[in-house]
């Protein structure tokens, strides 16, 4: 007996007996992206996603744990020490993750240029 004949291939059991589907890597990531997308610099009317300080975000199975590589806008930022926070707290309301962890870097430093167009729009940047 095939227990699991009509599953499609990219699709994983929850070890708990549920029988709904794991998310992939890529949902996954694309479900965090939307959590940061309502994550804002204070100083800056345009979250944080469409201002290019998130620079990556890796998922880990099978316990999906994620890792995200984050900057601000400059070092001494006002929010260096809490937008990582934030970050880590809006990425945990994702459903199906396990631990997240968050990393500031500042190298490279972040420049205008990463910030996506309709940040750029918004920021009248251009």
């Amino acid at each position: 007996m095939q227990l699991f004949k009509n599953l499609p291939i990219n699709q994983k059991i929850i070890p708990n007996g549920n029988n709904k589907a794991m998310k992939t890597k890529a949902e996954i990531k694309n479900e965090v992206i939307e959590q940061l997308k309502e994550v804002h610099d204070p100083e800056i009317p345009v979250n944080i996603w469409d201002l290019g300080l998130i620079y990556e975000i890796n998922v880990y199975p099978p316990l999906n744990n994620v890792f995200i590589l984050m900057t601000v806008t400059a070092p001494n930022c006002p929010v260096a020490d809490t937008l990582p926070i934030e970050v880590k707290a809006a990425a945990e309301q994702v459903e199906g993750i396990g631990n997240v962890d968050v990393e500031l870097t500042f190298d490279p430093a972040w420049e205008k240029d990463f910030m996506s167009e309709e940040a750029k729009v918004e920021l009248d940047m251009f």
